[in-house]
């Protein structure tokens, strides 16, 4: 028997080789893990240095406990860890790491120094070489120099220098976002890129993410934080108005851990359904909070994914939570304020929009009505001099009622209409400046939502004759697991044949014709994420459409009264600041932005 098929116990180098091709992918890999480490150790400050896109160096230093003198050399074996000491402690794990993998693995591909100090103790530094004294503060500093210099073969599947810093830099920045109660520095090439202090309150977090997100990410941002049924979801969610061309500004943390989940990601997707433009990508930088018995966090190596024990119940907290929060604050002209408002003057006498505007026969009333100073015919130059000397007369001047009674309402964030552009826009004076309303695309989301909420409980529309879908066991049996979910949604399926199911009834809103494929796209949702969307998607799509034709549309000349109406509705309507397609449904110009265009105080 050839002695290639015996079974034999692999070196102590190869295993670590091997786990570390698991584990350390790059160099953004390598500062993933010291990082987790150096956050486990409960450290508060934490600088990082990076060589040629950490290539040539990675060093971590931290604030945190540090490493007994006796157990460095204990931390660079496999599988030797202090954040678990049984298999009881897998089912409810509360540190990032916990394999005892990332350093030996480390030390396999590179050249790894490793120094630490416990509070009020000597230092101690570890490489390939032995252990000495070393000078060191309490904490750990690591350094990774050469990466991959032992496997050849895998540095040479390293990018650019470029590459990998970016590489490295996204690791950084979503770990300098998962923690704000920890100072974070970083630098490349000997060149400082980042500082950050400790964060303790939102303003600070803001800042924090304007560096690292952008300044429009926190001007866009809506903040939420919700606790529920041993859930708790907080952060920032971003406006769909602020669209994006991927995903990149997506990110989602479990119990401190960032994660890419789809089920957290399809209730994110799911909350953005109908206000999002078609094609684009909402951003967000959201925290979820569960019970570390309800998480499984050793399901990858790299630990990116989780598994939640209760799947449907965190979607649908993760969805009704983010939905609810962009709905509330997607109303037209919902401010960013704390108090979700916008800062108003108090109100003077708030009634009677119709009045004041009865009381101002100066204002334009719309596209295509006189003017009630319209000049003088011809180009007399004694009578245009004169119509403009009227114009700065005392009797024009506004009584101090009338000034009064031009203070905004603070319920009436969108404020007064003045007048209709081309029978398409509406131009209304705001607390702070002036709105441009679309009044077709506003008017289409108002109707829309009274149409949802009006809509109720399905109707089911059974079939004159029966649609047969082939289908699989599983999926007869997800069909057996979710009669009532079906029922509720207005379908009905019976089982017609070994591997064959019969569409009996579908909501009467939807089109009959595709039933097979409703079917079909339905099963799928229930396999993936154990929820029925494509129904409600397919109602929603069908309201939409009633809604546009049911919409004011553009070349329409409104009336005063009826332009207030519609700017009152706008402010009670949900997510009125998009379309049903995503668009945004007006803008606002502040006072300092119409100085600025007039050049004003310059």
């Amino acid at each position: 028997m050839p002695t290639t098929n015996r079974i034999a116990e692999l070196s102590g180098q190869l295993s670590n080789e091997i786990a570390a091709g698991e584990v350390v992918e790059r160099p953004a890999s390598v500062v993933k893990e010291l990082l987790e480490n150096a956050l486990d150790a409960g450290a508060d400050k934490i600088q990082v240095e990076l060589e040629q896109g950490g290539i040539r160096l990675i060093r971590v230093c931290d604030n945190g406990s540090g490493i007994h003198a006796d157990d460095l050399s204990l931390a660079l074996r496999r599988h030797a860890t202090s954040k678990i000491r049984d298999a009881g402690d897998l089912g409810a794990i509360t540190t990032l790491g916990f394999r005892g993998e990332a350093l030996p693995s480390i030390a396999s591909v590179s050249r790894l120094e490793l120094t630490s100090a416990l509070e009020g103790e000597p230092g101690w530094r570890i490489d390939q070489e032995g252990c000495e004294p070393a000078a060191h503060g309490r904490g750990t500093t690591v350094a990774v120099h050469d990466l991959f210099y032992r496997v050849p073969a895998r540095r040479k599947f390293l990018r650019t220098e470029k590459t990998e810093f970016n590489h490295a830099d996204t690791q950084l920045r979503r770990i300098a976002l998962s923690r704000f109660d920890v100072a974070f520095s970083w630098s490349h090439n000997g060149r400082t890129l980042h500082q950050f202090r400790v964060a303790p309150n939102r303003e600070q977090q803001e800042q924090r993410i304007a560096q690292l997100l952008g300044k429009d990410f926190v001007a866009n941002a809506i903040y939420l934080d919700v606790s529920l049924a041993g859930f708790r979801l907080y952060g920032w969610a971003v406006r769909p108005v602020y669209h994006r061309a991927n995903s990149d500004s997506q990110m989602l943390f479990v119990n401190g851990r960032y994660v890419r989940d789809k089920t957290l990601s399809h209730a994110a997707r799911h909350a953005y359904r109908d206000i999002l433009y078609h094609g684009r990508h909402p951003a967000y930088l959201l925290f979820l909070e569960i019970e570390p018995t309800q998480v499984d966090v050793n399901v990858h190596p790299a630990k990116h994914e989780v598994r939640f024990r209760d799947s449907r119940a965190v979607h649908d907290f993760v969805f009704r939570t983010l939905e609810k929060s962009l709905a509330e604050g997607g109303r037209a002209g919902v401010g960013d304020g704390a108090d979700g408002g916008i800062p108003v003057e108090p109100a003077g006498l708030a009634q009677g929009q119709q009045e004041w505007f009865s009381e101002q026969p100066t204002l334009l009333t719309g596209v295509g009505r006189s003017h009630q100073f319209s000049p003088p015919g011809g180009y007399n130059l004694a009578e245009t001099q004169a119509f403009y000397r009227q114009l700065a007369t005392p009797s024009q001047e506004l009584s101090e009622g009338q000034r009064q009674r031009e203070r905004f309402s603070e319920d009436q964030p969108l404020g007064r209409p003045l007048a209709q552009i081309h029978y398409i826009y509406i131009l209304a004076e705001t607390p702070r400046g002036l709105a441009l309303v679309d009044m077709h695309a506003a008017h289409e989301r108002i109707v829309y939502e009274r149409l949802k909420s009006q809509y109720g409980e399905l109707v089911t529309q059974p079939l004159l004759v029966p649609v047969n879908v082939n289908v699989t066991d599983a999926e007869i049996r997800l069909v057996e697991q979710h009669q009532q979910l079906l029922a509720d949604l207005g379908l009905e399926l019976t089982q017609s044949g070994p591997q064959q199911l019969a569409v009996r009834a579908v909501p009467a809103l939807l089109n009959r014709d595709n039933a097979e494929q409703l079917v079909r796209d339905l099963l799928d949702e229930l396999a993936q994420h154990g929820s029925a969307d494509q129904i409600q998607q397919q109602v929603d799509a069908c309201l939409a459409s009633m809604a546009c034709h049911g919409s004011v549309r553009g070349g329409r000349q409104l009336s005063l009264p009826e332009m207030d109406a519609l700017l009152r509705d706008m402010e009670q309507t949900e997510r009125s600041g998009q379309c049903n397609h995503g668009r945004p449904t007006w803008t606002e110009l502040s006072l300092q932005e119409l100085d600025s265009l007039f050049m004003r105080g310059r």
